[in-house]
């Protein structure tokens, strides 16, 4: 970049200034010289999620867009059995519950919720969490704690290192999907340490990879380890039915946390954790983030329950959009685009210039094309990226005019 300061240098003062002081100044500079990546952010949806798009930017311009930032893959915010039921579930509940689950904010549907989820991964039982973040943070500082060794794989998504943070547990890091170094980590842990807790995502969100939890199950198994995935853009996308990575390495049985959100190809919010029902018994206890949250609105639990039956049923649009998905990586690369080795329907544009990518960026929202820009921290800033999220509603028609775009503005920055 071009500018004397990245966005993240604003942070930290060392308790050397008044705290404010780092507010005035980031102010200051995104008022003068902001980053082009800024542009990105902050987009206003005019509509619902789907392929096709109105859009708002920071200038208050209006755009129609072909849909490639949201995370709802499978379209299923617009499905209409979701949407009945949450029309009938607010005339039943309200909007809200007004009250933590284990007061009184637990509604039949929550159960009912809770019991599908479960079913779904083939566990006992399983606890909804009113945000994804929040459920990650709440079930590792749980169930870890001093004494305890966490080991975390690079890239694993920030609710998880935090959740480590806040366990006060010694935390290990081993390269991305590197199983050598995984093992050698295993290796080196005092026999004494019996607390053990290898945490996986199982869709990397940066990369749209797999863990190999195959490989992962086999280590934890010869080095007395427990596991736990958090499936957050693994399920409904991933495995034969769509029931995740797990799914995808036919080892569900061998994970003993399975840990994910309703905010992604479910299209709702919440977070939810499954297993023994010994282990979400004690976290109904002792996650501080489950005890002391209001639970998920009802209407939206509702529609939740039509969405995991959809799964379960395999009545999403799963086949159709790895027919996109397949599509579009395959011309992408032809392009000579670098993608990575994404096997999910994350698609990054690995770009490595964060000034160039925010140009890049803004010129296909103005061409009507809508990507998520992604910068450091999230990644490294020479591994900075666009991020397409596939959906299975996108047309061929919007397929090959977001190609085209892609093409013609990609050549005109070098980046093919």
């Amino acid at each position: 970049m071009n500018n004397q300061k990245h966005f993240e240098d604003f942070t930290g003062t060392n308790g050397q200034e008044d705290i404010f002081n780092k507010i005035i100044a980031l102010d200051d500079f995104l008022e003068k010289t902001p980053p082009e990546c800024t542009h990105g952010l902050g987009i206003n949806i005019l509509g619902a999620a789907d392929h096709l798009t109105e859009i708002q930017d920071d200038n208050g311009h209006h755009h129609n867009v072909v849909m490639l930032g949201s995370n709802s893959f499978l379209t299923l915010t617009k499905h209409p059995k979701v949407i009945n039921a949450v029309k009938n579930a607010c005339d039943k509940y309200g909007y809200g519950t007004g009250a933590v689950s284990l007061y009184a904010g637990i509604t039949d549907l929550h159960k009912e919720l809770e019991a599908r989820i479960a079913d779904l991964y083939g566990k006992e039982d399983a606890i909804l969490f009113p945000c994804g973040y929040s459920g990650n943070i709440g079930v590792i500082s749980a169930l870890c704690g001093k004494g305890d060794v966490i080991i975390n794989d690079a890239a694993n998504h920030a609710s998880i290192f935090d959740g480590c943070v806040l366990s006060s547990a010694d935390i290990k890091i081993y390269l991305h999907a590197n199983m050598k170094h995984l093992e050698k980590i295993l290796k080196n842990i005092p026999t004494t340490t019996k607390g053990r807790l290898i945490i996986t995502d199982g869709v990397f969100s940066m990369d749209g990879d797999t863990a190999p939890l195959d490989q992962i199950t086999e280590l934890a198994k010869k080095y007395n380890a427990r596991i736990m995935v958090d499936e957050a853009h693994g399920i409904g996308i991933v495995g034969p039915t769509g029931r995740g990575t797990p799914e995808k390495y036919n080892c569900a049985q061998d994970i003993d946390i399975i840990f994910g959100t309703l905010s992604k190809a479910p299209g709702g919010i919440g977070g939810y954790c499954a297993g023994s029902k010994q282990l979400i018994r004690y976290l109904r206890y002792y996650a501080r983030t489950y005890f002391f949250s209001t639970s998920i609105p009802t209407p939206i639990v509702a529609g939740l329950i039509e969405v995991i039956k959809l799964i379960a049923d395999h009545k999403t649009g799963h086949i159709k959009l790895w027919k996109n998905i397949n599509y579009m990586l395959t011309r992408l690369k032809a392009l000579g685009f670098n993608t990575g080795k994404t096997e999910s329907a994350i698609i990054p544009i690995i770009v490595g210039d964060e000034d160039l990518l925010g140009k890049f960026n803004n010129e296909l929202r103005h061409a009507g094309i809508m990507t998520n820009v992604v910068t450091y921290p999230a990644v490294r800033r020479k591994e900075c990226r666009l991020r397409l999220n596939i959906m299975d509603s996108l047309t061929q028609e919007d397929m090959d005019r977001s190609l085209l775009a892609l093409e013609t503005i990609g050549k005109r920055y070098g980046i093919i």
